[in-house]
């Protein structure tokens, strides 16, 4: 079974802080694409990553050209035709750019989705874009006509709570308010985040997950404790597994433990490639066929409110 994810990658400032540098990033089959990324820098407003970093909030790119994308040609080859760059901001302070690739084929089921509310327009949270691969044009046309006021639908609960949420069962939820169409759909779960951005409009980013097409292969939140000593795993799913079982909410990790606790120490995405070695839940992944993750730090005013693991 694929993932609705095709890639996903990060770029961090360079010493001097005038270029985005490669950070890690994992590829699975897109190998050119992956081959052709890790020799880039990019300067500010130069490229994705760069576009993100100059504007200060999110960037949805659904159509790929020489101009607009560096590596289109190699894109193309395999199969990748969608992105969104995440800068992840400590304050004003860039840390990193998180961008998260999607491609287009008959069996690319689900959505990823930017939502965005600027108090000196509105109330409410409307959607800036959206990739919806093959999910059909009545969810996305609705999509885009819905807005959400604070703590109503997913993004609106993001939005009210300043931390990742994640539902199930989204076709048959009060709380999903495009429940209807999800169901016929066949999308099932999902999961929003808050975004740190420059300004006063608030972002959340909305991952929605098809029954054929996951958004990835298990999906977890984890949350300081009250005294922000440890992590714990908060919530989540494993398409194979069904829920995380046993593993919540007894599992903690310590600041800077594996790819997950080094998200909380520097602020940035960290790649995990070797499950093995990864401490709290990577044995699970392991043995739900994943092999690779890549975790990030949801902030807030330059202090961790959550982080994700993604695992492929």
């Amino acid at each position: 079974m694929g993932t609705f994810i095709r890639a996903v990658e990060y770029w961090v400032p360079g010493s001097d802080r005038h270029l985005l540098e490669f950070g890690g990033g994992l590829y699975g089959t897109a190998r050119r694409f992956g081959a052709a990324s890790s020799r880039l820098c990019f300067a500010r407003g130069e490229g994705l990553p760069g576009r993100a970093w100059d504007r200060g909030h999110p960037v949805v790119l659904k159509q790929f050209d020489e101009e607009n994308f560096l590596r289109t040609k190699v894109a193309r080859e395999d199969g990748i035709t969608c992105g969104i760059a995440l800068p992840i901001f400590a304050g004003e302070f860039l840390t990193s750019v998180l961008v998260f690739f999607c491609g287009d084929d008959e069996d690319h089921a689900g959505a990823i989705e930017l939502w965005r509310n600027d108090p000196a327009e509105s109330k409410d949270l409307t959607l800036v874009d959206g990739y919806y691969g093959t999910t059909g044009e009545a969810f996305e046309y609705i999509s885009r006509r819905v807005s959400f006021r604070r703590g109503h639908g997913l993004p609106g609960q993001a939005w009210d709570s300043g931390l990742p949420v994640f539902m199930e069962d989204l076709g048959h939820s009060r709380r999903f308010l495009r429940a209807d169409s999800a169901r016929q759909v066949g999308i099932n779960r999902g999961v929003a985040m808050p975004c740190t951005a420059l300004g006063s409009a608030t972002h959340v980013l909305t991952f929605l997950s098809a029954l054929n097409t996951p958004i990835a292969r298990r999906l977890e939140i984890w949350q300081p404790d009250a005294a922000r000593e440890r992590l714990y795993l908060a919530a989540g799913f494993c398409e194979r597994e069904g829920g995380l079982g046993g593993d919540a909410p007894a599992v903690t990790l310590a600041r800077g433990e594996g790819s997950i606790g080094q998200t909380w120490l520097t602020g940035t995405p960290a790649i995990g490639t070797a499950l093995d070695a990864e401490p709290g839940t990577g044995a699970a992944a392991l043995a739900a066929s994943a092999q690779s993750l890549a975790a990030f730090p949801i902030l807030a005013g330059g202090r961790l409110q959550a982080a994700v693991a993604l695992y492929f």
